[in-house]
């Protein structure tokens, strides 16, 4: 078989070659029944963009080269490979390759020169296998993304409220697992003072965030919470030609746990809309970012999310960030949030069943007409490789409806090598910054030390009174009481046993108790005056503060 004519078709007679325009993202075209080149203007790239296909209808493979035509405008990308054919990216592709044989027909058809070449590549990995290690904060994170990551209740999203705003106000940095973990323990041992400041705080719902916690660290949630967070620098970068860098998120492990990887590219995608500056209309994105499997992102998502993402879509335009939401059907996606996508790749869609038909009738109806074909009866009949097509035109208008045939990709269609990757990870300087994890004094060193000091100081204020054993009774009874502690609001162990017994003791006169009680919390208090800081968090729960 000839690896240029598989199946022994007859070779389609030479087009003349695409004029590649600057400033454009040529996407693909045809012959006869197809449309004459198609083109995505880069300046209304930020309009966002749609890909969408029943499985094995070539989603993958647009995915591929829009992202590689991004990269030649040198447009940085950020993008999920849920599979392991993206790594591919890092290497040129090539006629000898089996999976690139039937291309050259089709560049051909096109009109298409296929410049084969490698793409400058930094590998990701949240488990630090596949790639450089990618971790976030539960800070940066905020408790809007991380209660629909542990799928709370709105009653335990309101404890996890709770526990940020303490964090704030007591100066208890949030940057790792053990530090959810210790003040959502402190605030149990100290529910009652804070019910009365904050709410309503039940041991229920800390025992049901504390088994959370443990299901999301079995899912590999402690190697996500961390520092050295990931910078958005490092991933909104060229390299020295031009090109930009296509960042590569290892997904295949991490689409075992579907709603980490969803929330964590929701998290992701909050963070370019809040660092972001905003730039209004730009010549080109600042960033394209591809969101496979979208269909994760919607999937029994609360109501107040899918508003947030809407509004995140809607603004994070003028911040020149181009969003792709990549699934099998447009319907995955909620209609507010699709009708932000202007740009839009549709592959086949099969409808075997009367709920098939309205969906792809409902497709089709998402597209301005063509009145030289049927857009639904297209959507259903494209070839593999084949698509509808959708692209803004001058002035943001939405472009006629077109068949078009896609474009070949220019680097390797599938995986590379250990040794390929390996040696890709050896030479990326960022591995000096992320391959070590960082521990620094957070909210559990913090509470463990104030918890000890406050054990030395009731131990030592007992040491100095020791003279008065002597004088038995009323005062012995009540330094009895004083070795015992318990901790304070303001995370001090307060000397006296339990507040209850305090306050009893305080009352009936008891000097001995009410002078330490005294000055614990006046120790308490300037503590949590030195160390409280607050901070502001945006419209998905992240930062915007520098670090």
């Amino acid at each position: 078989m000839d690896s240029e004519t598989p199946n022994d078709a007859p070779e389609a007679p030479a087009r003349k070659a695409v004029d590649l325009d600057e400033g454009t993202v040529f996407a693909g075209g045809g012959g006869e029944d197809y449309a004459a080149p198609q083109s995505l203007l880069l300046g209304y790239a930020n309009r966002h963009g749609l890909i969408a296909g029943a499985t094995g209808t070539g989603k993958t493979v647009t995915l591929q080269t829009l992202a590689e035509s991004f990269s030649l405008a040198g447009v940085p990308v950020f993008l999920a490979d849920v599979k392991g054919d993206l790594a591919g990216l890092a290497k040129a592709g090539s006629d000898a390759a089996s999976l690139h044989a039937p291309f050259r027909k089709r560049a051909d058809q096109i009109g298409l020169s296929l410049d084969y070449q490698r793409f400058p590549v930094t590998f990701w990995d949240i488990w630090g296998q596949l790639g450089h290690p990618v971790r976030t904060t539960p800070a940066q994170m905020g408790p809007l993304v991380l209660s629909r990551l542990m799928n709370l209740t709105d009653a335990q999203e309101g404890v996890l409220n709770i526990m940020f705003r303490v964090a704030d106000e007591k100066g208890l940095a949030l940057l790792d697992m053990k530090d959810l973990r210790a003040i959502l323990n402190w605030m149990g041992e100290n529910r009652a003072d804070l019910t009365l400041r904050y709410g309503n705080i039940s041991t229920a719902s800390i025992g049901a965030i504390q088994r959370a916690l443990l299901v999301l660290e079995n899912q590999g949630g402690d190697l996500l919470f961390g520092e050295p967070a990931l910078e958005l620098a490092d991933i909104i970068r060229q390299d020295a030609s031009g090109k930009g860098v296509i960042n590569i998120l290892a997904a295949e492990r991490l689409m075992q746990s579907p709603r980490l990887y969803a929330t964590f590219l929701l998290w992701l995608m909050s963070e370019l809309f809040e660092q972001l500056p905003e730039i209004g209309d730009p010549e080109k994105p600042v960033v394209a970012f591809f969101f496979d499997e979208a269909h994760l992102l919607f999937n029994d998502a609360p109501r107040a999310l899918i508003e947030k993402v809407e509004q995140v879509a809607r603004l994070i335009r003028s911040k020149g960030v181009s969003v792709w939401f990549v699934t099998q059907n447009p319907t995955d996606v909620p209609d507010r949030v699709l009708s932000q996508l202007g740009n839009r790749v549709q592959h086949a869609l099969r409808a075997f069943t009367a709920k098939d038909q309205r969906a792809l009738r409902q497709a089709a109806e998402n597209y301005r007409a063509n009145p030289d074909f049927d857009t639904a009866d297209a959507i259903q009949h494209v070839g593999t490789g084949e698509a509808v097509t959708s692209f803004l035109e001058a002035k943001g208008v939405p472009g006629m409806v077109e068949r078009t045939l896609i474009r070949p990709p220019f680097a390797q269609l599938g995986p590379i090598t250990e040794a390929e990757r390996g040696a890709i990870l050896a030479a990326s300087s960022l591995g000096l910054k992320y391959n070590q994890t960082l521990d620094r004094e957070s909210a559990h060193e913090i509470l463990d030390r104030r918890a000890a000091e406050a054990a030395a100081q009731a131990e030592a204020s007992g040491a100095r009174d020791d003279d008065l054993w002597s004088m038995g009774g009323e005062k012995s009874e009540s330094l009895t009481r004083a070795r015992r502690y318990d901790h304070g609001l303001d995370g001090i162990n307060i000397p006296g046993g339990t507040r209850s017994a305090q306050r009893s003791s305080a009352g009936s006169g008891r000097r001995g108790d009410t002078a330490l009680e005294a000055f614990s919390k006046t120790v308490a208090r300037e503590i949590g005056r030195q160390g409280s800081r607050v901070i502001l968090r945006g419209v998905l729960g992240g930062l915007y503060r520098g670090r």
